[in-house]
């Protein structure tokens, strides 16, 4: 079993949550056992109790007992190196999912069935990837925020640690917009809405649950906004979503609770003796559409859609939705809008 060890919050890592923290130098690390841990005061920050959300700062130093998991992702004295070849293989890989790029940014169009990080059993992932565009020194671009496996669409990396540190900063603040489509079962009413709820992990189970304010431990305030775009009868509807919170899985347990869940989530849809129309693949229908952040430079905006996956484009096509009718200006879900 490994020592406890101390480690130094660096510069770039400034201001980031400590669960988050810990995904990044230790993936293989449960959730559970994470909250496991912190309740009985074997993570300490700067010798202190602390939270999943805690925000850490440049120079504290973080207490890490035994944790019996793989090597922390930036310790590679005993890692296989990648062969050559499944560097290059990953490079091209992320080349044809650019959508932008200068030298301080990259912005993705992740796949679905693509992990973003590491986790138990997952060989092949974003993070991963990313180290074939490793500087000279080492550095790999850094990944900014996350998306499900599931889920496709634009995903945000740094090249540098000061961008990363200023798009980060950004996303704290809220001064970003994020966009989703998705297909939702049945038609909300109202078209537009406001949801409002918290958010707890799901004890024993990968998904989320709605709980009453201090009704979990871990419990977060979730908010998001959504708009009905077009429907096909009463069956289907095109749906925009906007996240003004980051919560994990948050756009897909707030359309369950509303009681229209996403079509093709099998950790949340939750109607019984509902059938998918036919030509329409059982695939989470999700997709991170468009991304709108200060440039870390300080200079002008990144404004970036991505393209309907195949599988959704194929639903598109069933239903007779055109993608190029969307107006982005006109339906971005407002904030001014019926709570729900």
């Amino acid at each position: 079993m490994s020592a406890i060890e101390q480690k130094t919050v660096a510069a770039d890592e400034a201001g980031m949550r400590l669960d988050r923290w810990f995904k990044a130098h230790y993936p293989g690390l449960g959730f559970g056992r994470l909250q496991k841990l912190l309740r009985t005061g074997q993570v300490r920050v700067d010798g202190k109790r602390a939270e999943s959300n805690t925000r850490i700062a440049k120079g504290q130093v973080i207490r890490i007992p035994p944790l019996g998991v793989e090597l922390p992702a930036d310790d590679k004295k005993n890692a296989k190196p990648k062969s050559t070849k499944l560097i290059a293989d990953d490079r091209k890989a992320i080349e044809d999912m650019m959508l932008y790029e200068d030298n301080q940014v990259m912005v993705l169009n992740k796949p679905a069935g693509l992990a973003v990080q590491g986790g138990s059993g997952l060989k092949r992932h974003l993070d991963g990837m990313l180290e074939a565009f490793a500087d000279k020194k080492g550095q790999k671009p850094r990944l900014v925020h996350r998306l499900d496996r599931e889920t496709s669409g634009i995903i945000l990396v740094a090249r540098t640690r000061q961008a990363a540190q200023e798009l980060t900063k950004a996303f704290r603040h809220r001064n970003t917009r994020k966009i989703y489509w998705t297909i939702l079962a049945g038609v909300p009413k109202p078209h537009q809405g406001r949801i409002s709820t918290f958010l707890a992990r799901d004890e024993g189970e990968e998904r989320m649950q709605i709980v009453r304010q201090g009704g979990a431990d871990d419990a977060q305030h979730a908010v998001s906004l959504y708009s009905v775009f077009e429907k096909s009868g009463q069956k289907l509807s095109w749906v925009t979503m906007k996240p003004v919170t980051g919560r994990t899985h948050q756009l897909r347990a707030h359309a369950a609770h509303i009681g229209h869940p996403i079509i093709g989530d099998d950790k949340y849809f939750n109607i019984e003796n509902w059938e998918l129309p036919g030509g329409i693949q059982n695939r989470l229908h999700l997709l991170a559409r468009r991304i709108v952040i200060p440039h870390p430079s300080g200079n002008g905006m990144i404004d970036v859609s991505a393209p309907l996956p195949p599988h959704m484009q194929q639903t598109w096509n069933l239903l007779g939705f055109d993608a190029s009718d969307y107006d982005p200006e006109a339906d971005d879900p407002d904030e001014n809008i019926i709570k729900r």
